[in-house]
């Protein structure tokens, strides 16, 4: 165990609210009642007098930044198009849920559309969206970051232009702990040994029956080196497996535990941290500016993800927003050159320094304005560049609810039966062929 001390912008992709089953009788009642809206909506591409207009759906992104893009690049173009923004939810799920609708019925009021990187293999399997032509998939990703690239991709094919990217980070208490802990083995070590002491010790992570659950789980697979699903979608349940949910049961079982733990998300675990409960935390890089603003900053510090095996690098799952194309648009052409435009590294920058979101073309991350924001922008480019990717298959959707079910409550978890149990939940969502 490690000796621990006796002293005394948001970078953060909108949160995910766990998803529910519908019935096929629902989900068609749904798109038939979109299909009325969509054709009403269907002739709002813009006059034929004048350029096109551009309908971008997007999640509502509150600094500005998006808007001032999208009057940018619309002012660019030279009267090729304009950009008109449509804002969704703030939640993923039902982002994903109003685009899914629109899309089976053929919408094509929509022109370009911002995916959350899960999304890629679905929509695109789907033919829901177009893939870029060779010579404009290679303009768009020149200089990115390899991660976000993955997260694009399907069948070696770009079906979207990343937007911009997010990973955790490790985040700790540098009054409570000489030195960040390396690996999750020592950061328990660490807790349990300040719990007996009477300090703060609480590891703050995102236990709820939600996305946050997989991106812990998929995050320690990924960093003990194995994979959840091939790309063949054959399921790979083994020790990495093992490992990953032996981790979870483990701290949930432990002083280190936040009581909590079982339903919390990223806002909570920021807020048991500021509230000086926790000695370290597992998250988004949003909780930065926020400690600022709660006073306590100078008493934070951060560091790479822990890692599962010593000497091997941690394989974050990242997470982001790609842009994509409708496969329904009227105006395919120009919606490949407005997203050229909005993804520009001049774009990219205002979008991190206002809006925080974290750049996908690595250039940016030696830049002074964005050094000086974030001082961790190293560890940012390393966990994006050193990736790891939640599963890519079609029925992400219902894997990812799998997986939930298969690990929730954390503090239930058994380590004898858990392989058999995810094989079987993941198993049954390959080959459910939901459409919701």
């Amino acid at each position: 165990m490690r000796k621990v001390t006796s002293v005394g912008g948001a970078l953060r992709r909108p949160g995910r609210s766990s998803r529910s089953g519908r019935s096929a009788a629902a989900a068609v009642a749904a798109i038939a009642a979109v299909t009325a809206a969509a054709t009403l909506l269907a002739g709002c591409g813009g006059s034929s007098k004048g350029p096109p207009t551009l309908n971008w759906y997007v999640f509502p992104e509150p600094s500005g930044s998006f808007a001032k893009a999208a009057g940018d690049c619309s002012a660019a173009s030279g009267g090729k198009y304009k950009i008109a923004i449509n804002l969704l939810s703030t939640a993923s799920d039902q982002q994903r849920v109003s685009l899914v609708r629109r899309l089976a019925a053929g919408d094509s009021s929509i022109d370009i559309l911002a995916m959350d990187v899960d999304w890629t293999a679905e929509f695109a399997t789907a033919k829901w969206i177009r893939p870029w032509p060779a010579a404009p998939a290679t303009q768009v990703t020149r200089g990115d970051l390899a991660g976000p690239i993955a997260t694009a991709t399907w069948n070696g094919r770009l079906y979207a232009a990343p937007l911009n990217s997010n990973t955790q980070l490790l985040w700790y208490r540098k009054d409570l702990v000489p030195s960040p802990p390396k690996t999750w083995d020592e950061m328990l070590a660490d807790a349990i040994a300040l719990a007996k002491q009477g300090k703060p010790h609480y590891i703050e992570e995102q236990g709820a029956q939600y996305e946050g659950l997989v991106v812990w789980f998929n995050s320690l697979v990924d960093s003990a080196g194995g994979q959840i699903l091939t790309p063949s979608n054959q399921v790979v349940i083994g020790q990495s497996t093992k490992t990953a949910a032996s981790i979870m049961h483990r701290l949930a079982t432990s002083p280190a535990a936040d009581p909590s733990l079982n339903t919390d998300k990223e806002d909570d675990a920021r807020t048991a941290f500021e509230k000086g409960a926790a000695a370290f935390e597992i998250n988004y890089p949003f909780v930065w500016p926020a400690a600022a603003k709660a006073g306590i900053q100078a008493k934070m510090g951060y560091a790479l993800f822990p890692t599962v095996t010593p000497g091997t690098a941690p394989r974050v799952s990242i997470g982001g927003y790609n842009l994509g194309v409708s496969a329904y648009s009227k105006h395919p052409q120009q919606a490949f050159q407005a997203i050229q435009c909005l993804t520009q590294p001049a774009n990219q920058v205002r979008d991190a320094i206002k809006g925080g979101l974290a750049p996908v073309n690595a250039s940016i991350y030696d830049q002074p304005s964005i050094a000086q924001q974030y001082p961790f922008h190293a560890l940012l480019k390393t966990q994006i560049e050193n990736y790891g990717i939640r599963p890519k298959t079609p029925a992400y959707a219902d894997v990812s609810l799998a997986i939930q079910k298969a690990l929730s409550p954390t503090s239930s978890i058994n380590p004898s039966t858990v392989l058999s149990t995810l094989r079987d939940e993941i198993k049954k969502a390959l080959s459910s062929g939901a459409l919701l």
